[in-house]
C-alpha cells in the first residue's frame, strides 16, 4: 500500500521575502555606488544578479525533485546569468547614465538622490515577485517534466534565440557610421520596434509555462503579465521611443507609422526617405531589464 502526497494547501511565501531580503541589501549598496558616480545604470544590475540568486538559489536550495529543480537553473539561471553579465560589461562599467535614468534624473531634481533610492528598492520588490515561477518549479515533486513544460523549455531557447540575434542585428547597425540618424527596418527589426522586447517578454512567457503544472502554477502567469505592463507602458518602450525620437525624429516618427510597436507583424509602405544600405537593424535594451 502506498500513500499519495497531498498537494500544499497554501503558499508559504518565505523563500520569497528572502530573496526580497538580499535584493534590498543589494540595491542600497548600488545605490550608495549610484550616488557616488552619478548614473542609476547599476539598479538593473542588482535586479538582474536578484533573479539569478532566486533561480540558483532555489535550485539548489528547495526540496523539488531533481528535473524540477534542473528545469529552473538551466532556464532562469541561463537567462539571469547572461543577462547580469551583459548589464554588467555594457552598463555599469564606466558607461554613460542610460537616458531613461538622466530623464529621471532631471524629473527628480534636487531630490534625485533620494528619490533613486527608492526607486532602486521597488526593483528590489519586483525582483521578488518575478522569482515567483523559479519557485513554484524548484517545489514542483513531478519527477519528470510535463508536456507543457517542454513546450516552456523550447519557447525559452527560441526567444532567447531571437533576442541574441536582435542583439547583434543592433551592434552591426550601429557599426556602420552611414547609419546614424537613421532607424533600420531590416532583420528582426522591420517587424517589430522592439524585437529584444518582444522576445525578453515571451521568455518571462517561457518561464510561466514551466510552472504551470506546479502547484498554484496559475500564480507564474503573474510575471508576464507584469513584464508586458512595465515593458509596454512603463519603463521600456515609451522611454525608449522617446529618446528615439529625440535622435532621430522625422525618420523615427515614418518607422511609428509602418512597424508594430511590439508584437511582430508585416510592415506597412511607406513613403519616406530610403534607408542606407548597410546590413541589420536598430536599438535594443534589457526590462528591467531590461530590459
Amino acid at each position: 500500500m502506498t500513500l499519495a502526497l497531498a498537494a500544499p494547501t497554501a503558499f508559504d511565501p518565505a523563500p520569497l521575502l528572502v530573496v526580497w531580503g538580499a535584493s534590498a541589501l543589494l540595491q542600497a549598496a548600488l545605490w550608495v555606488v549610484a550616488v557616488r558616480t552619478r548614473s542609476a545604470n547599476h539598479v538593473d544590475l542588482g535586479w538582474a544578479l536578484s533573479l539569478l540568486g532566486a533561480a540558483v538559489g532555489f535550485a539548489v536550495a528547495l526540496d523539488g525533485a531533481p528535473a524540477q529543480r534542473l528545469l529552473v537553473a538551466a532556464t532562469g539561471g541561463v537567462w539571469a546569468a547572461r543577462l547580469s553579465w551583459h548589464l554588467l560589461v555594457d552598463r555599469s562599467l564606466g558607461a554613460p547614465e542610460d537616458g531613461r535614468y538622466a530623464a529621471l534624473r532631471a524629473r527628480f531634481g534636487p531630490r534625485a538622490d533620494r528619490s533613486f533610492f527608492w526607486f532602486f528598492q521597488a526593483q528590489a520588490l519586483l525582483a521578488a515577485l518575478l522569482a515567483v515561477p523559479f519557485l513554484l518549479v524548484a517545489r514542483h515533486d513531478a519527477p519528470a517534466p510535463a508536456p507543457v513544460q517542454w513546450v516552456g523549455v523550447v519557447l525559452f531557447a527560441v526567444a532567447k534565440l531571437g533576442e541574441i540575434v536582435a542583439d547583434r542585428q543592433l551592434a552591426a547597425w550601429r557599426r556602420e557610421p552611414a547609419n546614424r540618424g537613421h532607424t533600420c527596418r531590416r532583420g528582426l527589426w522591420r517587424y517589430s520596434r522592439h524585437p529584444n522586447y518582444f522576445c525578453e517578454w515571451l521568455i518571462w512567457v517561457a518561464f510561466a509555462l514551466v510552472a504551470t503544472p506546479a502547484p498554484f502554477g496559475a500564480w507564474a502567469w503573474l510575471a508576464p503579465a507584469m513584464m508586458y505592463l512595465f515593458v509596454t507602458r512603463l519603463t521600456g518602450i515609451p522611454h525608449s521611443e522617446a529618446q528615439a525620437l529625440r535622435s532621430r525624429g522625422d525618420d523615427y516618427r515614418d518607422y511609428q507609422r509602418t512597424t508594430s510597436r511590439f508584437f511582430p507583424w508585416f510592415p506597412k509602405r511607406s513613403a519616406g526617405a530610403p534607408q542606407p544600405t548597410d546590413p541589420a537593424s536598430r536599438s535594443a535594451s534589457s526590462p528591467a531589464a531590461t530590459r
